[in-house]
């Protein structure tokens, strides 16, 4: 053979390799669609300055004053009042259960004192969990409500002075007053770790079997597709419990992440997100040839997953629809229980509605997974 470069011999490996790249779909889908959801994701769906954030309001009194500040708050994109409690009890149920990022409360006096020039004072109640979704809207908040008291004073130059400059804001940021990042990131985290490790490790259970050729050994036992998918999936069980064990411990040890909730709701929740995980990445197993594929596929899930959750940018900041991509992934729920149980002190009322959802991905997948089993090799 001539060790000369040979254009034709070239030309061939060429074909030979592009006819490849045809018969593997999966591998060929990938290289388009990754790209393509990278651009749409951070073009669209990733705002680092959320607004529309959902908000409630106490007004305590009806004056005009109090309408023109929660109108300007309304105006302004920053906040969407879509509730108003009777009761300080109900309010704080609402934000224990992440219904609202902010609770706007104004005293029945308050348009007394801005006539007066008396310290007019608004109470502003933020979810500080995410310290990032909620500072640029805390930061408008005294430019917004001045220009609406000025609007609302009309004419009267010296009242509108002598407001202005008494007009205040007391911010209680809530869960995490002193914002600190980690309290937000390191609970996530539990998440994060389990979804790739645990969606990656299943999804290899069958496409391993397959390239070490031992499959046929498999389904010659006297075994239902539900039990080989038990088999396959509940050792990894226990490789996530020392997972969670592992981080826990770091986020309390490391981190000084506070735990003000219920260890065993939480560990309960934990259950039953990584079963889900795990009957999951079965599922991507079933539809993978090779243990690459199940990896890509794997990839292609966690991409999404990762940046739609809520995790690395605020879930409230996204448009409509990628919040209702966003819901179709466990780890956004999770992401809820799990920073609302460590950080708010909830309990399984204020949780109940994420926990449910976490619990339906269990039979979603199962079905999946067990209607996508192969019983031969074909």
């Amino acid at each position: 053979m001539s060790n000369v470069l040979s254009v034709g011999r070239l030309g061939a490996m060429l074909a030979k390799e592009f006819v490849q790249m045809r018969r593997d779909r999966i591998t060929f889908a990938m290289m388009l669609a990754v790209p393509i959801v990278q651009l749409l994701l951070f073009g669209y769906a990733i705002n680092n300055d959320p607004k529309g954030l959902p908000a409630a309001v106490l007004a305590l009194g009806q004056d005009r004053y109090t309408r023109s500040v929660v109108a300007a708050l309304q105006v302004s994109g920053y906040y969407r009042f879509g509730r108003q409690p009777e009761s300080a009890a109900e309010a704080e149920s609402l934000m224990a259960r992440g219904a609202i990022s902010f609770l706007v409360t104004i005293p029945s006096d308050f348009g007394a004192r801005v006539e007066r020039g008396d310290e007019p004072r608004i109470l502003v109640e933020a979810d500080a969990t995410d310290p990032a979704a909620s500072s640029g809207a805390v930061s408008a908040l005294q430019t917004i409500a001045g220009r609406a008291l000025t609007r609302a004073l009309g004419n009267e130059e010296a009242v509108r002075e002598q407001s202005q400059s008494a007009l205040s804001f007391i911010v209680h940021r809530r869960y995490n007053p002193e914002g600190i990042t980690q309290y937000n990131i390191v609970p996530g985290l539990l998440g994060v770790i389990l979804q790739m490790t645990m969606v990656m490790m299943t999804s290899m259970a069958l496409t391993r079997e397959i390239e070490r050729g031992t499959m046929e050994n498999l389904l010659a036992m006297p075994a239902t597709p539900a039990e080989i998918m038990l088999g396959k999936v509940l050792p990894y069980l226990a490789i996530g419990s020392v997972q969670v064990a592992v981080v826990l411990s770091a986020a309390k040890l490391l981190f000084g992440v506070p735990f003000l909730g219920s260890l065993l709701l939480l560990l309960t929740c934990v259950l039953i997100f990584v079963l889900a995980l795990v009957l999951l990445g079965y599922t991507i197993s079933t539809m993978a040839r090779t243990q690459l594929q199940a990896m890509q596929l794997t990839f292609f899930f966690f991409l999404p997953s990762l940046l739609l959750s809520g995790f690395m940018f605020p879930f409230a900041g996204m448009p409509g629809w990628a919040q209702a991509i966003g819901e179709l992934f466990p780890l956004t729920h999770f992401l809820r229980v799990i920073r609302a149980i460590m950080l708010k002190g909830a309990g399984l009322d204020d949780v109940g509605v994420e926990v449910f959802w976490l619990f339906v991905f269990v039979p979603v997948y199962a079905g999946l997974a067990l209607r996508r089993f192969r019983s031969t090799l074909d």
